[in-house]
């Protein structure tokens, strides 16, 4: 039994469950919502019905709270690596860490526990949340809330698009437009060869990005440029499709890029996907003051950067 907290008041069920549970839960806690399993003060209800302060949620066994932190067995290594992520912004209400990249952002989908686990054990902000993901080969800004008001606030800003987001990635070829915007309907879910994949397509969600190239390089035989990247949605696995549908996958990227892009890519030592959350702009959920942070990219860039 879950009771709404103040901080609650007024906001959609669903996503007062995601916001306690975290993200990594959205898909079990629509279906259960919509097959009635979810029920506020006894009654079914909608994921988009509204609650109010004081209102009781009964949640099925799937959906209760994990174990307590200290009972999870983090690994002593993965406590190391939060201790030592350089913090670029924190104060009573935020948490905002230069994430490097092949870190989980949170337990589930194989991985018992993530950073945001580690983070709690590792500083005693139990309640901790994330307020937007990376993906694990993902590096650079993220931003976490240290309590609800602020992560209500925070979620209510990334869905007006209050936040702006700016990503640098390498990608494969040189772009014949300098600038432009990419235009999609991803779905997600779609399996090709075994494997899960997100794709463009009539039945996907609209999704927006606008890039600009920076410089373009030829090294080995290979051409490839640093573009950054604005996105205006935020789908899954959104800059990496976009890209590849453009026919410049991002390099490194094992999941969408092609074959003899990923060999080449190999051949100059590079390792890892070439994407950097570079910047996040955005206005503080308490104090209206705004706030812009940056994230320097990984050390693993720079052979590739200069000549």
């Amino acid at each position: 039994m879950l009771t709404v907290d103040q901080n609650e008041d007024g906001s959609r069920l669903d996503r007062v469950l995601i916001r306690h549970l975290g993200p990594g839960q959205r898909a079990l806690i629509l279906r259960l919502i919509r097959k009635g399993n979810v029920r506020v003060n006894k009654k079914r209800v909608k994921p988009e019905s509204r609650v109010s302060s004081g209102d009781l949620i009964f949640l099925p066994v799937s959906l209760r709270e994990p174990e307590p932190q200290d009972a999870m067995h983090i690994p002593a290594s993965l406590l190391r690596k939060a201790e030592q992520l350089p913090i670029l912004f924190e104060d009573d209400w935020l948490l905002v860490v230069n994430k490097p990249a092949g870190l989980v952002v949170h337990g589930g989908s194989g991985h018992d526990a993530g950073l945001i686990e580690a983070l709690k054990e590792q500083r005693g902000l139990v309640d901790l949340r994330l307020a937007h993901r990376l993906d694990r080969d993902t590096s650079g800004v993220l931003l976490m809330a240290k309590n609800l008001e602020a992560l209500r606030k925070l979620t209510e800003s990334f869905r007006e698009r209050d936040m702006q987001k700016t990503y640098f990635a390498l990608i494969s070829g040189h772009p014949f437009a300098h600038a432009g915007r990419m235009s999609s309907k991803l779905a997600k879910g779609i399996v090709r060869g075994g494997e899960r994949m997100v794709v463009d397509s009539e039945d996907g969600k609209e999704s927006v990005t606008d890039y600009q190239v920076m410089k373009h390089y030829q090294r080995a035989g290979l051409d490839y440029a640093m573009v950054a990247l604005t996105p205006h949605s935020g789908r899954t696995h959104q800059l990496r499709v976009q890209l590849q549908n453009e026919g410049h996958a991002i390099l490194g990227d094992g999941k969408y890029a092609e074959k003899d892009e990923l060999t080449a890519y190999k051949s100059l030592g590079g390792k890892g996907l070439m994407l950097h959350a570079w910047r996040l702009r955005f206005d503080h959920p308490i104090t209206g003051k705004s706030l812009e942070l940056k994230a320097d990219w990984p050390a693993n860039w720079n052979p590739l950067l200069h000549k």
